[in-house]
């Protein structure tokens, strides 16, 4: 049974108010419509939305009373990758998009989750890798957010 259910996420930047817990969230957890959630505080959560939606760090799940209860991505296993210019980056950039992997952009590093194989790749392609830990909160993508199966043949 819930202790607090939510109907609505305000997105990030989007809300203002008191929050009065914390859910921490890895990638593969952040897209729903529908589940229960233990926040940090150990309340269970029930996030009741009409349609799946992607949760990004820094949206609040609101309840019917206003409490708000903020989404935290949780630190995951990643690869940032570096370049030497910007050219090679977007190179880089163009080839994880290929392969539809889900991208976290920044102004001269983009970071993905693990992937042994997408590493060695990257670093053929002449990048400069590092593994590391952080929250992973990639782009949502041009046609609403996260998807993990695409319509077009290769």
């Amino acid at each position: 049974m819930a202790d607090l259910v939510a109907h609505t996420i305000k997105p990030k930047g989007q809300w203002s108010g008191l929050v009065i817990d914390r859910v921490v969230l890895p990638y593969d957890d952040r897209f729903r419509r529908r589940i229960l959630l233990t926040s940090e505080q150990g309340a269970k959560v029930l996030l009741s939305l009409k349609e799946a939606q992607h949760l990004h760090t820094g949206d609040a799940l609101e309840t019917p009373d206003g409490e708000l209860v903020e989404v935290v991505a949780a630190p995951e296993k990643l690869i940032e990758i570096r370049c030497t210019n910007p050219t090679e980056l977007l190179r880089v950039a163009w080839h994880l998009g290929n392969r539809h992997l889900p991208t976290q952009i920044e102004k001269d590093v983009v970071f993905i989750r693990f992937d042994q194989v997408i590493l060695d790749m990257v670093d053929g392609l002449g990048a400069s890798t590092k593994i590391v830990t952080a929250p992973f909160d990639p782009e949502g993508g041009a046609y609403g957010g996260h998807s993990m199966v695409h319509s077009h043949e290769h």
